[in-house]
């Protein structure tokens, strides 16, 4: 396996959730508003993955656009993120991932991720 570089895990839900901005009357155009500012968004990452579940998968197409992998959680969304970042992990990269969830940060770190919290994400958006 090659190494993977830099890769930035992004809770979609919990960075959408950590702005109020109406999103839950809109979902998945909350998910591609955000999938948007991902894409010219100036990170220090190779990779941005970006885990949406349920309604939010409406609004972007599971796949790669430039920098930016979207991947559409099949049930769990943690549990979906926490399968990315060990990926990640286990490919030799640097895996951080975005989120305030408390169990979802034990979870990665014990895969060797490390966290960021949304409001360090939108602060770049």
């Amino acid at each position: 396996m090659r190494p993977a570089g830099s890769v930035l895990v992004v809770d979609g839900a919990n960075v959408v959730g950590a702005r109020p901005d109406g999103w839950w009357k809109d979902r998945a155009g909350a998910a591609q508003r955000l999938h948007e500012q991902l894409l010219v968004a100036d990170i220090e990452y190779d990779v941005v993955v970006l885990v949406l579940e349920g309604q939010a998968k409406g609004g972007v197409r599971a796949g790669r656009d430039a920098h930016v992998q979207t991947v559409h959680a099949a049930r769990d969304g943690d549990a979906t993120i926490v399968a990315e970042a060990r990926r990640a992990a286990e490919r030799g990269g640097r895996v951080v991932v975005v989120t305030a969830d408390r169990a979802l940060d034990a979870r990665v770190h014990g895969v060797g991720a490390t966290t960021l919290s949304p409001t360090w994400l939108i602060s770049r958006l």
